[in-house]
């Protein structure tokens, strides 16, 4: 279980958000709400280990993930902005390295299979460089089916999606909830997943 509590950040002067608490256990996923600058890219990073709150608690599986980060981490992937894909390697040399670093299966047959559910198959060799830009959206998203890891935390998951892509998604993050994983979501557009639904909105 993920449980923060009373979580507050500032920038210089100015005070990002304050006193954020939630909790969230196996089989539910929470949509992470706000205006655009209020700080929810900011508070991700937070709760992956990138960046140093003011105030509050974090902990995973009642460990503090600050004193045993290396465990929740192992048990996490985080999915940002960038996508983090080496522009000279193929889809298939990005995911398979991203395997071998994580300690998961990297093996061909795995990671054509989940290129091929995203969409991808055909271009599996090519260099990253050549792809469209929903094409590297999608390169790293198939990062999700070669992952072990019990906890998702995905920022803007369907930017840049066509609808195939965006429903191959959804079927992928739905089989992720029925195996009892968790998700934390941020999304501009309306979101219909299985699992049990909750929201936090993020104000100043």
């Amino acid at each position: 279980m993920l449980t923060v509590s009373h979580l507050s950040l500032s920038r210089g002067h100015r005070r990002l958000f304050s006193d954020v608490s939630f909790s969230l256990m196996p089989g539910q996923w929470l949509h992470l709400e706000g205006d655009n600058g209020v700080g929810k890219t900011s508070l991700l990073r937070l709760l992956c280990g990138l960046g140093v709150w003011e105030q509050g608690e974090v902990t995973w599986k009642n460990q503090s993930i600050v004193q045993e980060p290396e465990n929740f981490r192992a048990d996490l992937l985080y999915l940002g902005h960038q996508l983090a894909l080496k522009e000279d390697l193929s889809p298939l040399e990005n995911l398979r390295a991203d395997a071998l670093v994580a300690g998961r299966d990297g093996s061909v047959d795995r990671v054509m299979a989940a290129l091929g559910q995203m969409g991808l198959r055909g271009r599996e060799h090519l260099p990253v460089r050549v792809l469209s830009q929903g094409q590297k959206r999608r390169t790293a998203l198939a990062r999700l089916l070669i992952s072990r890891a019990p906890l998702w935390i995905l920022d803007e998951p369907f930017v840049a999606l066509d609808a195939a892509a965006q429903n191959a998604l959804s079927g992928v993050i739905n089989a992720h909830l029925n195996d009892a994983g968790m998700l934390l979501v941020t999304s501009h557009q309306p979101l219909s997943l299985q699992g049990q639904a909750l929201s936090y909105r993020l104000t100043a």
